[in-house]
């Protein structure tokens, strides 16, 4: 059984557990089947680190992105993410997106702009989008239906089934976190249910998003083997199936 990780963030891991290096991490998460990772950035000034441990390990592919509520760092033009986006070893463009729970809709034509860019830049280098969507919903779907987005994946998925047809019918994959493992995700185990076998994967978002039964302690690239479990549970299905759907997903996505 082989599970990949499609969206951690691998360079704001706190080591002080495993070793103190990154190693360890990748041998904690082989422990739990999990043998491949995506590491997603979140802004520029980190994409070096992002794609030093791309080019280091083969078991990890980088993104290249800025973070819909990053503020403080460069905001990047179309130039700028074709550029990066020639390394080989980045496979996305990401995470991109709207977050209205951090910043005013009434405010956010920055962010909405920015997120135009990332597109744009997705559909003319031919590689998918990792896409963030907080209290913004009906604008994330309305752009992405105005830009002619191509293909991408929703991560950490957290919304209403109705958002996620929505992105199904644009061609997006949709990516569950440790969040379908809490007790207060009931609507969204029932969203889970529903997605098409062959749109779906699988995340930690780590460090963030600790699944049970670790809540309240940093989340790891391993710990999407509890999400694969739950997963399996909820659509009443073996762990294996989940694992090999998952993955072959991510390769189909990610790629090819």
């Amino acid at each position: 059984m082989q599970i990949v990780d499609s969206h951690c963030h691998l360079n704001k891991l706190d080591f002080v557990n495993f070793g103190g290096n990154i190693e360890s991490v990748i041998a904690h998460a082989k422990e739990l089947s999990v043998i491949k990772f995506l590491c997603v950035c979140i802004d520029l000034e980190h994409f070096d680190e992002v794609l030093f441990l791309a080019k280091k390990y083969p078991q990890i592919y980088a993104s290249v992105g800025v973070h819909p509520v990053n503020t403080k760092g460069k905001d990047p033009s179309i130039c700028q993410l074709l550029k990066l986006a020639n390394y080989e070893e980045v496979i996305a463009i990401g995470e991109t997106g709207l977050d209205y729970f951090h910043i005013e809709k009434a405010i956010a034509d920055w962010q909405r702009n920015r997120f135009r860019r990332h597109i744009r830049a997705s559909n003319q280098s031919g590689k998918p989008m990792i896409i963030h969507t907080r209290n913004a919903k009906e604008d994330t779907i309305k752009i992405m239906q105005e830009e002619k987005a191509k293909q991408g994946v929703m991560h950490c998925f957290s919304e209403d089934w109705e958002t996620a047809q929505m992105a199904l019918d644009l061609g997006f994959y949709i990516s569950f976190s440790g969040i379908i493992t809490f007790r207060s995700a009931k609507d969204l185990r029932e969203v889970a249910k529903k997605v098409p076998s062959d749109k779906l994967l699988v995340e930690t978002d780590s460090p963030y998003l600790t699944p049970m039964p670790y809540r309240g302690a940093s989340n790891l690239p391993a710990y999407s083997y509890y999400v694969v479990e739950k997963l399996a549970e909820i659509r009443g299905v073996s762990i294996n199936d989940i694992a090999c759907t998952t993955t072959s997903n991510f390769e189909q996505l990610f790629l090819t």
